[in-house]
C-alpha cells in the first residue's frame, strides 16, 4: 500500500487497484478564442492545471497506474443533448454552434478533444460523456470493473462541476477518491477554494485532497504495476 499526505488525513491506496481520471481538459475549455472564453471567463485561470497535471500523468503512467481521459461533447445531431442543457445560461454562443475550433463540443471536432499536451497515449481509455458527470450515460463503470479498480485519483475541470459530480458519483457507488488540488481548475477563485474544502468536510465525505507534490512522490516510490 502507498500513502499520501492528504487532507482531512493520510489517503492510502494500492496502485494495482488505483486509477488516475482526467476530466474533461479540452482545446474548448481551455484554449484562448474556444467555448469557454466566450462565457466571459479567463481561460489562464483553467491552464494554470497543466503543468502539474502533466508531471502527475507522466508519473502515473511510469508506475503502470491506469489512466482514463473524459471528454464532454454530444453527438453531431444533438440527438445526447437535452433541451434544458441547450438553453442553459445566456452564453453567446452554444454547443453545436460555429466556434474557433469547430462546432462547440462536438464529437469529432478539433475543440472536443483534449489538450496537445496531456494527449492520451495509445491504449489509454477515453470517456466520451454527455453529462457533467463521468459515470452517467458511459461505459466508465464498465471499463473500471475490468481493471479492478477501486481507487480514483482525479484531475481535470472544472473543480465545481465536472470534477465534483465525477466524485459524488464515485463516492455513491463505493470509489474512494482523492482530488489532487492543484490539478483541478475552476474559472472562479471562490469556487475552486469552496469546491475542494466541500470535497474534505466532515471527514472527507466525498474523498480527500492533496497537492500534486506529495501525489508525485508517493507514485515515485511506486513500482510498476503488472498485469
Amino acid at each position: 500500500m502507498t500513502e499520501i499526505p492528504a487532507i482531512p488525513s493520510p489517503f492510502t491506496f494500492d496502485p494495482a487497484t488505483t486509477a488516475l481520471v482526467i476530466i474533461d481538459m479540452q482545446r474548448d475549455f481551455l484554449l484562448p478564442g474556444g467555448f469557454g472564453e466566450s462565457l466571459g471567463n479567463d481561460v489562464a485561470l483553467l491552464r494554470t492545471v497543466i503543468e502539474p497535471l502533466a508531471g502527475v500523468l507522466a508519473c502515473a503512467r511510469a508506475a503502470g497506474i491506469t489512466v482514463i481521459h473524459t471528454r464532454e461533447g454530444h453527438l453531431p445531431d444533438l440527438s445526447d443533448c437535452p433541451p434544458a442543457k441547450l438553453r442553459r445560461g445566456n452564453p453567446s454562443q452554444r454547443i453545436g454552434d460555429p466556434g474557433r475550433f469547430g462546432r462547440i463540443l462536438i464529437r469529432g471536432e478539433y475543440g472536443h478533444d483534449i489538450i496537445d499536451e496531456l494527449a492520451p497515449l495509445d491504449g489509454e481509455t477515453v470517456i466520451d460523456k454527455p453529462g457533467k458527470g463521468a459515470f452517467y450515460a458511459t461505459e466508465l463503470a464498465t471499463v473500471l470493473r475490468q481493471h479492478s479498480i477501486a481507487t480514483l485519483l482525479v484531475a481535470g475541470v472544472t473543480t465545481e462541476v465536472c470534477v465534483h459530480t465525477t466524485v459524488r458519483e464515485a463516492n455513491d457507488r463505493g470509489y474512494e477518491c482523492l482530488v489532487v488540488a492543484d490539478c483541478v481548475g475552476s474559472y472562479f477563485p471562490e469556487f475552486q477554494r469552496v469546491g475542494l474544502s466541500m470535497i474534505a468536510a466532515q471527514g472527507a465525505i466525498f474523498g480527500w485532497v492533496a497537492d500534486s507534490a506529495d501525489v508525485i512522490a508517493a507514485l515515485g516510490t511506486t513500482a510498476p504495476v503488472t498485469a
